[in-house]
């Protein structure tokens, strides 16, 4: 395991990687008490490491990042897998690290896996936060395709004020980013299973679903059929907030989980 302490850090954050099968998931661990794991979406690991730092010092907890296999650079799986694989994988993970009530926090794709996650029904789990979640289908709400999308085009449905959006890495073209296209290999070409909205009914462990109002990809009627499925669920808008509200709006969505003491 490597063990890296960021410049003015008191504790220190540990980066490893884990094989699980016939992948390696690299994390990030911020290594305090109550066990948070913070799952990302499409826009990649960048997306999540910043709000689960706020996460860690505000709370004192634990706060693992994983990477998802085949994002970031890192090696994916053999064969083909599905959400519910990585999802799978996730919860083995929490076996191998023998951590107990887990709370997952996950965004966008991310919600997605946190969702299967929890249908999986893992003791290690005793709450999930989806934020601004995909992988249903709603009537009448139908998620805008990311798919082949350049960074400034997802921007302007990502963002409340797409000027806070971060500039793309120059050179990095206008096509979809390699994250994404890992995305789509696990939630196929619609980011969606028709069988999970009717699954969610299943869930019996409290989830916090949490949605921007300005969210481009996925409205906020989208977010409230989202809660509206799960027995035990909660349903906050963020004002003033898109599709990544750990990203514009981090305090607001830290106050939000916070606030139910999740």
């Amino acid at each position: 395991m490597k063990i890296t302490v960021p410049a003015g850090s008191l504790r220190p954050t540990r980066t490893s990687t884990l094989p699980i099968g016939d992948v390696e998931v690299t994390l990030d661990d911020h290594d305090r008490t109550r066990p948070f794991l913070v799952l990302h979406g499409g826009g990649g690991v960048a997306t999540v490491r910043g709000f689960a730092a706020l996460l860690a010092e505000r709370t004192h907890a634990r706060v693992i990042v994983p990477t998802h296999p085949g994002f970031g650079g890192t090696p994916g799986p053999a064969g083909t897998a599905s959400t519910r694989d990585l999802a799978a994988t996730y919860v083995e993970m929490l076996e191998r690290l023998d951590l107990a009530d887990v709370t997952v926090i996950g965004n966008s794709f991310g919600g997605w896996v946190a969702a299967e996650m929890a249908l999986l029904g893992s003791p290690r789990l005793s709450g999930a936060v989806i934020v601004d979640g995909v992988g249903i289908e709603v009537e009448g709400q139908p998620m805008t395709s990311v798919a082949g999308l350049a960074p400034v085009d997802l921007a302007k449905l990502s963002w409340h004020d797409p000027q806070k959006a971060p500039r793309p890495p120059a050179g990095s073209g206008s096509g979809p980013s390699p994250d994404i296209a890992a995305m789509v290999s696990y939630a196929g070409p619609t980011l969606s299973d028709p069988s999970l909205l009717e699954r969610l009914g299943g869930l019996d462990l409290p989830v916090h679903v949490i949605w921007g109002e300005s969210d481009g990809i996925v409205s906020p009627e989208y977010g409230k059929a989202y809660a509206a499925a799960i027995p035990l669920s909660v349903f906050t808008l963020l004002p003033r907030s898109g599709h990544l509200p750990q990203l514009e709006t981090p305090e607001e969505l830290l106050g939000a989980i916070t606030d139910l003491g999740q």
